[in-house]
């Protein structure tokens, strides 16, 4: 009997041993991974106090799908601050090219794409921010699948980046437990709900739930019909279009069509070209691009699926000239090394949007509402801003979309404020806060850096923005 004792001990103790060694290899093998990704410095970056880390996780290993990620640390105590993922939308742009270049992130490129300024009201002075680029297809993520960038969509693009976060929080442990926010803007009012709600469904059946605590979207694409009835709305009101060819588009057009009749369409080219002018439609009081010879372009087109007609040729970044100098910069071989970027030799050029996945969007929801139906029951802190000058996803188009949500107010409508001036507005709905910007185009950050600044701490701290 003392020996079997005996036997069962040394079992139970060698067992321990090799569980032990086990999670001495795990341990090893993360952190081998987490420094492979460290950036040591960027071409041109100016020194800083906080870590980097960017590269691949693989979301799909059959396929060999990979999206691409950068890690901006907290400027201080990072091990306490919160977990801040970005997306930015198109359908096919680079939260690299926006998010991280010229909207929140702690660096800004300069005119020659030489190098790297500071961004003095970065995101990472409160919060970790995680910048993603998905789908598969936008920057530098990338599959092996090339058929995979012909047919991806909402659907695809939620479930790779709920298996990114998976993966990505095994490779940095550290974050496991850390409260996570999901911010991002424009055509991300779908990939953010999305994803909120796919990792709610994941942690209802996993033993390592994702801390998800809310999430942040500004000018978001919601739903189709309220978000081109306001986006109409807005033109006219704006004195961007006739009275005449607001009621013919009125009266016209279904705006729940996804395809519109011949007589809409050539309405809207009508508005475009002959009423609009030479304007930036991301930030209508703001000049254009200028070229080199003195003469000024509007951005790229595209059709952006989410929007029923041909004529909606808009992307989710602000171009007179930021997006010039990323894809620049970002096409670097120092600077791909550095990031650890294009291991695989992605045969195209690194893009700040992808035309051909967005020509190729598969799926999209008609309308986010009912994701944020259920996501208001789930408790979340979820707010929407808007940016009150931007004409692509207007704040009449995000305005009319929530009110069919048919929240109670718990706080009236009231101007907020920075530096003793009016930054915006907002109301407090029970389940949800908005808030507009005064000023600002579509990337808000970009235009308002410090009332942008100012949204998100109260938005951290789950607090009204200042009254005075």
């Amino acid at each position: 009997m003392a020996k079997g004792k005996l036997a069962l001990a040394e079992m139970v103790g060698v067992f321990l041993i090799l569980v032990a060694a086990v999670c001495t290899v795990n341990a090893t093998n993360y952190k081998e991974e987490e420094e492979a990704d460290r950036i040591i410095s960027l071409p041109g970056q100016p020194k800083v106090s906080f870590q980097q880390y960017s590269g691949y996780v693989t979301v799909n290993q059959i396929v060999g799908r990979a999206l691409f990620y950068w890690l901006t640390e907290a400027e201080n105590e990072p091990l306490s601050k919160p977990l801040v993922l970005w997306l930015n939308g198109g359908p096919g742009c680079s939260s690299v090219a926006y998010g991280a270049s010229e909207e929140i992130g702690p660096f800004r490129i300069n005119k020659t794409s030489s190098g790297l300024y500071v961004n003095k009201f970065s995101w990472n002075k409160l919060a970790n921010l995680l910048f993603l680029e998905t789908p598969a297809g936008v920057g530098f993520s990338y599959s092996n699948r090339s058929s995979d960038l012909l047919d991806t969509g909402d659907y695809r693009t939620a479930k790779d980046s709920l298996q990114f976060l998976i993966h990505w929080m095994n490779r940095f442990p550290r974050y496991r437990h850390r409260e996570v926010y999901i911010t991002g803007e424009s055509y991300a009012g779908h990939y953010v709900p999305q994803l909120a709600r796919e990792i709610v469904h994941y942690n209802a059946n996993s033993k390592n739930p994702i801390n998800l605590k809310g999430f942040l979207v500004g000018n978001a694409v919601t739903d189709n019909y309220y978000d081109n009835l306001g986006t109409v709305t807005y033109w006219w009101s704006h004195a961007m279009i006739s009275d005449k060819t607001y009621k013919q588009l009125v009266n016209t057009c279904d705006f729940r069509r996804h395809k519109e009749s011949n007589e809409c369409e050539s309405l809207y080219y009508y508005a475009m070209d002959q009423e609009f002018g030479n304007i930036d439609q991301y930030n209508i009081y703001a000049p254009p691009c200028n070229n080199s010879d003195g003469s000024t372009s509007t951005r790229q087109t595209m059709n952006l699926p989410h929007q029923p007609y041909k004529m909606f040729k808009q992307l989710s970044g602000y171009d007179p000239c930021t997006e010039k100098y990323a894809e620049i910069y970002y096409n670097r071989p120092d600077v791909q090394k550095a990031m650890h970027a294009n291991t695989t030799g992605i045969p195209y050029k690194w893009t700040a949007c992808s035309e051909t996945l967005n020509r190729n969007w598969n799926d999209t929801d008609d309308s986010i509402l009912p994701i944020y139906r259920e996501l208001i029951a789930a408790g979340l802190r979820i707010w929407v801003f808007s940016g009150d000058v931007d004409s692509v996803v207007p704040v009449t188009a995000t305005r009319y979309s929530l009110a069919q949500l048919k929240l109670s107010t718990t706080i009236p409508w009231y101007p907020w404020y920075v530096k003793k001036q009016v930054g915006g507005w907002t109301e407090i709905y029970k389940g949800l806060t908005f808030a507009t910007v005064r000023g600002a185009g579509h990337e808000v950050p970009l235009f308002k850096p410090r009332a942008a600044y100012q949204l998100f701490r109260s938005f951290l701290r789950g607090e009204p923005l200042p009254k005075s």
